[in-house]
């Protein structure tokens, strides 16, 4: 009767044994907006009109109403926001936080944490700076605009599915 306990507690320590935190959501911030001087919580809500605009521009379900998004100020001047999210990757969660300028273009995108046994090279700096500049009409679609990693096939789409996606809500919301 024991053993089956003991596979399940076995099972739960090593789904979350690979789990390694890069970075913290502080740390993120300060990476992405290394000029800022504070940073705000502005949380954003969708209403149901913004969240099928969202739908349409980035192809892929809103999926939520409610996002952790944090305004990056240098002085008083509004220098863009870092919009905080989790997608899965197989099995687990991902965390990753993007940069947006004003205009919702890409600044800068950055993996907090990746829990997932394969696939952890999607935290390389040069797979995450092909999504610079980009917005939610151009490029961000793995195969067209971000390269695909081998044996991180599923990690590349749904990171790339999730940035599309808050670029189209800062488009549809944030835009100055």
């Amino acid at each position: 009767m024991l053993a089956p306990l003991s596979l399940t507690t076995l099972a739960a320590v090593s789904s979350s044994a690979f789990a390694t935190q890069y970075l913290t959501v502080e740390q993120a911030q300060q990476s992405i907006f290394p000029e800022a001087n504070h940073f705000n919580a502005q949380p954003l809500q969708l209403n149901a009109e913004q969240m099928k605009q969202v739908e349409k521009i980035a192809g892929v379900p809103a999926r939520s109403v409610a996002w952790r998004t944090i305004a990056a100020y240098k002085d008083n001047s509004l220098l863009g926001y870092v919009v905080l999210d989790d997608v899965i990757g197989k099995f687990e969660l991902i965390s990753y936080a993007v940069g947006l300028l004003p205009d919702a273009s890409v600044k800068q995108v950055e993996i907090l944490t990746y829990r997932e046994s394969h696939g952890f090279e999607i935290r390389n700096a040069n797979w995450r700076r092909q999504f610079v500049g980009k917005t939610a009409n151009t490029g961000l679609v793995v195969g067209e605009g971000i390269a695909n990693i081998s044996g991180a096939t599923l990690s590349c789409a749904h990171v790339t599915d999730g940035v599309r996606r808050i670029a189209a809500i800062a488009q549809v919301t944030l835009k100055k």
